[in-house]
């Protein structure tokens, strides 16, 4: 099995390098995503996506909710999608169990099907996708907390906000019971006073602003914010509106979109994790393209878990702002 993911793998970096010969009729694929055009890490992976469809001359489609995270709405266009029968549909699994039906069904019809992003909790066993390209959420969170520790005060109690940005779903739920995991350790092993509460964050930079802005003005001994995604960005933004001192209060978050390197560069975010939103666009069109000309199987791609800290945001606003990271 490790042969054959390491030979898919192969055989996909060459294609992205020199370009194979192209398939005689051209691979039909619908992306299908649980989030709305206007969320800045989606732009990235629609950026990897397009270009890995251009390097295969593939007829590519990507499909965002109207309303960012709808689950019924992201169903809604799985069920389009399997009625265009499709070479390979893509989608992120964020339910355990409102997309397994409609994902069972294009596996019966021969269609290629591969999760990005979002996986079942249970992973293949819970889903009939056949391989899962995205970040391993617990690991994530996990390393999240512990790089945010180094920067906890020597001395004194840890007061922890975790902010679920999406409350139900797994991507969000499992980056928070990470970073919980680690202070769960991390209270163990330091015999610190360290506590922590989880809040209903949002997935709006507003919104969340708003939650965690009342929650901090409320609680003014909180020592460090984290996000299960970017929009911990707001909330730097009114710490900076209220004269609050970078680093007072440290946040942490997942992915590096602008607004979150924009933030590092001032010092209100400290660490962010990256999860390679171009890779999960664009690894994904490569394995259709190889199960379909060449019997490879799609295989799993952890995309990281990278940990980006505040003397990298300057190196990396470039990247950002062309949307590729």
């Amino acid at each position: 099995m490790m042969r054959l993911k390491a030979t898919a793998l192969a055989v996909a970096m060459l294609t992205t390098a020199s370009g194979l010969a192209m398939a005689e009729e051209k691979l039909d694929i619908v992306f299908a995503v649980h989030s709305s055009a206007s969320n800045t890490f989606w732009q990235a992976a629609k950026k990897g996506y397009d270009d890995a469809c251009a390097k295969v001359s593939a007829n590519c489609q990507m499909l965002f909710t109207q309303t960012e995270g709808s689950v019924p709405e992201q169903l809604a266009n799985l069920e389009a999608a399997l009625a265009q029968k499709p070479a390979a549909i893509l989608t992120s699994i964020v339910d355990n169990n409102a997309l397994d039906d409609v994902i069972q069904r294009a596996r019966d019809a021969g269609i290629v099907v591969i999760g990005v992003n979002v996986d079942d909790l249970e992973g293949a066993k819970g889903n009939a996708r056949q391989a899962f390209v995205g970040q391993g959420f617990l690991a994530a969170g996990h390393s999240l907390g512990q790089a945010q520790a180094a920067n906890f005060p020597a001395e004194g109690p840890i007061k922890v906000l975790v902010g679920i940005s999406a409350p139900g779903q797994n991507w969000s739920e499992q980056r928070g019971q990470g970073v919980i995991n680690f202070l769960e350790e991390y209270k163990a092993s330091s015999g610190r006073d360290v506590s922590w509460e989880k809040i209903d964050s949002g997935t709006d930079l507003a919104i969340t602003s708003d939650r965690v802005g009342a929650y901090l003005a409320a609680h003014p001994d909180t020592t460090a914010y984290f996000d299960t995604g970017f929009w911990h960005a707001g909330v730097a933004r009114v710490l900076a509106d209220r004269g609050e001192v970078p680093g007072k209060v440290l946040l942490g978050g997942f992915d590096l979109v602008p607004e979150a390197v924009e933030q590092m560069q001032k010092g209100y975010i400290q660490v962010e994790v990256d999860q390679q939103p171009y890779m999960q666009g664009f690894m994904p069109v490569m394995m259709v393209y190889l199960a379909k000309n060449f019997g490879l199987a799609p295989a799993n791609v952890d995309t990281g878990q990278g940990i980006v800290k505040a003397a990298d945001a300057a190196a990396l606003m470039e990247l950002a702002a062309k949307g590729l990271r």
